[in-house]
C-alpha cells in the first residue's frame, strides 16, 4: 500500500483524491500528528499549501493527458525538484501549545504555565483546586470572605452589563491543576481592561465567595500580569566612595528604562543600602543586562523577585 508515510509531499501526494483539503492538512500540522514526517511544525506551515497546490496541478495535467517534469525524471531526480521545507527555527513552544489547543481543546505536549513554576510558587497563596468541594466534607477548603491570591491564564471572558450599563467581566483562569471562575465588577473592570485579554498569564487577588457544594468564585480587587510582578535591580558597590564615583553612571545606564521595577544600591564596606527613589523605577527588560553587568560586574548586579503577598494587605 505504499508503506510508511516519509515526508509531507509523500503524504500529501498519496492522500490526494481522499477528500483531504488545507484545512485539515493546516489542523494535522498544528495537532502535530505530521511530527513523525521530516521538518518542524512550522516548516511544514509555510509550504504544505503549495505543496497541495502544485500536487493538484499534477493531477489535472495527467487526467488531461498531459506529460510533466514528474513523469520525465527518474525517482531519484524527482527529490531534487521536490518543494524544500525552509530553513527556519520551529515556533516557540508557547505557539505550539496554543495550536494544540485551538485544533484539540487540550494541550499535547506541556502546558503554556510550565515555564513559569517558579513565579507561581513565589506568588500565588491558593490553588484552583482549593476553590473545589472537598470530597469528605462537601465544602472547598477556602473559606467564604477569604483573601487568597491565584495565578493562572485567563482562557475565556464574558462580558455583561449592569442595569447602570456599566461592564463587567466573568473570567475563567485556569492554573497547572484546574479552573476557577473570576468575577470583576465594573470598577475593577475599568481598572484592569488592558490586562483581561485571553491568553493573558496574571495574578488576581480577590476575596473568596463560597456556594457550600459548589466551586468557590473569587471576587477580583486588583490583577496584575506576570510581568508586572514586583522586581528589584540590586547593584553593589564596594564603598560609599565608589558609588559617588559611578553614580552619574549608573543614572545613564537606567536613563530612558521607566517602568514599575525598583532599583536597590548597596555599599559593601558600610553594609548600607539605598533605594531609589520612584522617579528612578525602571523595566529591567528593557535593560542589556549582558551590557550593564559588563559596566558594573556580573556578581555585583542582581535581580530580585519580590512577593506579590508582601507589598498588598491580605487582611
Amino acid at each position: 500500500m505504499g508503506g510508511l508515510f516519509t515526508t509531507l509531499n509523500h503524504f500529501i501526494t498519496r492522500m490526494s483524491g481522499h477528500e483531504i483539503n488545507k484545512r485539515v492538512v493546516e489542523n494535522l500540522i498544528k495537532a502535530g500528528a505530521l511530527d513523525c514526517l521530516e521538518g518542524s511544525r512550522r516548516q511544514k506551515m509555510m509550504v504544505y499549501t503549495q505543496i497541495m497546490d502544485s500536487v493538484q496541478h499534477e493531477k489535472k495535467n495527467s487526467m488531461a493527458g498531459q506529460l510533466s517534469l514528474m513523469d520525465i525524471v527518474g525517482e531519484e531526480e524527482k527529490k531534487d525538484f521536490a518543494i524544500q521545507l525552509p530553513q527556519v527555527e520551529d515556533y516557540d513552544k508557547e505557539t505550539i501549545l496554543s495550536f494544540e489547543k485551538e485544533v484539540l481543546g487540550i494541550y499535547i505536549s506541556g502546558h503554556p504555565l510550565e515555564r513559569y513554576t517558579k513565579i507561581l510558587a513565589q506568588n500565588a497563596t491558593a490553588k484552583t483546586v482549593d476553590f473545589l468541594p472537598d470530597d469528605d466534607t462537601g465544602f472547598p477548603n477556602l473559606k467564604d470572605g477569604k483573601k487568597v491570591i491565584i495565578g493562572g491564564m485567563i482562557t475565556n471572558k464574558t462580558l455583561k452589563y449592569t442595569r447602570n450599563n456599566k461592564v463587567m467581566a466573568f473570567l475563567t483562569v485556569e492554573d497547572l491543576v484546574g479552573t476557577v471562575e473570576i468575577i470583576v465588577f465594573p470598577r475593577d473592570y475599568e481598572k484592569n481592561v488592558n490586562r483581561l485579554e485571553e491568553e493573558n498569564k496574571v495574578f488576581i487577588l480577590g476575596r473568596v465567595a463560597a456556594e457550600d457544594d459548589k466551586a468557590s468564585k473569587l471576587i477580583c480587587e486588583k490583577m496584575w500580569l506576570f510581568t508586572e510582578v514586583p522586581r528589584e535591580l540590586w547593584v553593589q558597590f564596594s564603598s560609599k566612595e565608589e558609588y559617588q564615583e559611578k553614580e552619574e553612571q549608573l543614572a545613564q545606564a537606567l536613563d530612558g528604562r521607566r517602568g514599575t521595577d525598583s532599583v536597590v544600591v548597596f555599599l559593601k564596606e558600610e553594609r548600607a543600602m539605598k533605594r531609589l527613589p520612584s522617579s528612578r523605577n525602571i523595566s529591567i527588560d528593557s535593560l542589556d543586562m549582558d551590557s550593564f553587568c559588563e559596566k558594573f560586574g556580573r556578581e555585583n548586579v542582581k535581580v530580585l523577585e519580590k512577593s506579590i503577598e508582601k507589598t498588598v494587605k491580605m487582611h
